[in-house]
């Protein structure tokens, strides 16, 4: 928290003012002043490497920003471009004078271009297209200049509309071909008329309830992607949060939320139960039904509210609520249409997707397989007793899979990314005795080695950790502290590249008293600390490099922290002291391995497909005559027939759920039976059935 008399050194600060300006009783400022404030206070005092806030400063805020509200560069035009640009080297003087005039006048062109297109849209689908022209259409915005007419701009919103239009007509005309093939009657086969008609109205449908999303952006909204343009020149994790979007941070980060744990969904512009979660206070009330419409939202007794044609969130907002509360929902019921009142009283729901889990795998030997989604950990301060932390839960999966007699345990860290920092400190610490995991540096230089303090190794056998382009922060932490002791083998592709590590900055606790009424403003997430290998090196752009690395469909893409705008530097610091494990033969492992991936057929087509995948990357433009749309689309279907095999079980490997987990599921068969498919599916996976492979060479 920052003091008070470090807020008063604040230039130019909408908060202290002088008393001449103003009096406690009567004064009137804009929210949005004292958000940038606060934002550029505490970037400067807390930002692990502040910027320079200047022209330069200013012209990257304002690329971000321009990208953003407009990266296909379909709605503003050149001469829109030109007029904003007139600030382009005034905003940081803009932003510290409280002078709005460049974001006023970029919302102001957003809105009135955004309601020129609905009716463009609406416009164009009103008619058929001429199918027969030769012409394309270009998808990547970057590839574009900012139309110079009017005239031109709608040409381009005609192709991009005729090409959603060609998607709904071949895969239509697709199904009919196949059914007439099968000879399935209970295809109805219609005119090319009926199914062009019929496209363009999905179309329209589609578009028109897109532009009304874009409509009801709240102001707030619109200032939060001005606000993050400006932290993001910081760097790519630096981001102000409104209030709201903190929340479901936490949410996502505990993997919990209070509520009456049902799944919520827009149907025929009606909130519609879309599936009970098991356990949860729906679940145990017993009324509420998947298919149900809410109707109208009231906090006990208070009033109900009407939430037919409320934005999702709004009204999703009502629902929630803290545990222990009741809420009543008016629900027309889907068996008899009849509106029926539902008295329901909340608690904590787990989104059980967020957590670890594991899986029993059978090749020659048993292994135990682990995936784990995210390094969450608890922000339930209200209510510890019922937290989840990933490290408790990596330890109760362990000890399950041990009861087993597994020969050796897979950690699974694709598409994790990231999380908490000291629950990967607690994770790291299961697999060996005391020592360094990772090392992190603050802006004062000083650098900090995190240490595992716990000496009791939980699992001491072969390990190996899966990681890809996605696993992020916290997972690399993990994969690269094995690395370093030679304690797993890392198995995959090169990991993201985020070396940083962001804390938050409740912006409420740097107000005043007098600013109460504005509260809350929200906070800033800041990148304080970049974090290094226990061997000095840094994940910081580079990422990890698997010890086996394997094909991947993406390999060729330019994925990663190194593709984002503003990334921090790489760079190193002395080696932390450490003992290196000396168990894993990684020359035979490593040469075993590459014999068994050169001759498979499944790796082989892997690598075709990363090839083809660069290639559609890479061509972004769309054929927008029908017979030739209809025929590169074949050929595309026709390509993708072969990766069937990857879909298919690999002989002699096995995947299971355990008998523990199948137990607790009680009478929820549907939620049963998803996840014992999930553990079968790992016997599909040839990433999995290689780390077993490597499992069965280690000692």
């Amino acid at each position: 928290m920052i003091t008070q008399k470090f807020f008063k050194t604040l230039t130019i600060s909408a908060i202290v003012i002088s008393a001449s300006a103003f009096t406690l009783k009567k004064y009137v400022f804009d929210k949005n002043d004292v958000i940038f404030e606060l934002l550029f206070g505490s970037l400067g005092q807390y930002h692990y490497s502040p910027a320079k806030v200047d022209d330069a400063f200013s012209e990257k805020v304002f690329d971000l920003y321009l990208k953003r509200i407009d990266y296909s560069k379909k709605f503003i035009l050149q001469s829109d471009y030109d007029e904003l640009a007139k600030s382009k080297k005034d905003l940081d003087d803009q932003i510290l004078i409280r002078n709005h005039d460049f974001y006023k006048k970029s919302v102001e062109i957003i809105i009135q271009r955004t309601k020129e297109k609905e009716n463009w849209a609406t416009e164009i689908l009103s008619k058929p297209f001429d199918y027969k022209t030769n012409e394309e259409y270009e998808s990547d915005g970057e590839k574009l200049s900012y139309a110079k007419t009017e005239t031109e701009l709608k040409d381009e919103w005609r192709k991009m509309l005729k090409l959603q239009v060609l998607g709904r007509i071949d895969d239509e005309l697709t199904r009919q071909e196949k059914a007439i093939e099968k000879k399935d009657t209970t295809v109805k086969i219609k005119s090319f008329d009926s199914v062009e008609v019929d496209a363009r109205r999905k179309t329209l449908k589609a578009n028109l309830a897109w532009f009304k999303r874009l409509s009801k952006i709240k102001s707030a909204e619109r200032f939060g992607y001005f606000a993050n343009s400006v932290a993001n020149v910081y760097d790519p994790h630096t981001e102000y949060f409104a209030p709201v979007d903190k929340k479901k941070f936490d949410q996502n980060m505990s993997g919990q939320f209070e509520g009456i744990g049902a799944r919520l969904q827009y149907t025929d512009d009606a909130l519609t139960i879309s599936e009970i979660i098991m356990g949860s206070p729906s679940f145990k009330q017993g009324e509420l039904k998947a298919g149900d419409k809410i109707l109208k939202v009231a906090q006990g007794k208070g009033k109900a509210v009407d939430i037919t044609g409320m934005e999702m969130d709004e009204a999703i907002d009502l629902i929630k609520g803290k545990k222990g509360t009741e809420v009543i929902l008016t629900v027309k019921k889907k068996d008899d249409n009849s509106i029926k009142n539902i008295s329901i009283i909340r608690d904590v729901i787990e989104m059980e997707e967020t957590f670890a889990k594991s899986a029993l795998l059978e090749n020659k030997q048993k292994y135990g397989y682990i995936y784990l989604p995210s390094f969450y950990t608890n922000f339930n301060r209200n209510d510890p007793s019922s937290a989840r932390y990933c490290s408790r839960d990596m330890r109760k999966e362990i000890e399950k899979l041990k009861k087993q007699n597994i020969k050796g345990l897979i950690v699974d860290l694709r598409d994790n990314g990231g999380g908490s920092l000291q629950e990967v400190v607690e994770m790291a610490g299961l697999f060996f005795s005391k020592g360094p995991v990772v090392q992190s540096r603050g802006k004062n230089n000083s650098l900090a080695v995190l240490e595992d303090k716990n000496p009791e190794i939980l699992w001491d056998g072969p390990l190996t950790i899966l990681i890809n382009h996605n696993s992020a922060s916290a997972s690399e932490i993990l994969a690269a502290a094995m690395q370093d002791y030679k304690r797993a083998v890392i198995i995959g592709t090169q990991s993201y590249g985020k070396g940083t590590v962001q804390s938050f900055v409740d912006l409420d606790t740097w107000l005043l008293p007098q600013f109460d009424t504005i509260k809350p403003v929200g906070s800033v997430k800041i990148t304080q600390q970049k974090f290094y290998r226990i061997n000095g090196g840094a994940t910081q752009l580079k990422g990890v490099m698997p010890d086996i690395v394997l094909p991947d469909p993406y390999e060729f893409l330019d994925l990663g922290e190194k593709e984002m705008d503003n990334p921090m530097p790489w760079d190193e610091v002395k080696k932390a002291d450490y003992v290196e494990f000396n168990t894993i033969n990684y020359k035979n492992i490593l040469k075993n391995s590459a014999s068994r991936v050169k001759n498979s057929s499944q790796f082989s087509l892997i690598d075709a497909q990363a090839k083809e995948i660069k290639a559609k990357r890479d061509d972004t433009k769309y054929n927008l005559n029908l017979e030739k749309y209809r025929a590169e689309n074949k050929i595309l279907r026709d390509q993708n027939k072969k990766y069937e095999e990857l879909t298919k079980e690999i002989k002699g490997f096995t995947g299971n759920l355990l008998e523990e987990d199948k137990s607790k599921f009680g009478g929820d068969t549907t939620k049963a039976g998803r996840e014992v498919r999930w553990a079968k599916a790992k016997s599909k996976d040839v990433y999995i059935y290689e780390a077993t492979n490597v499992l069965g060479e280690m000692k």
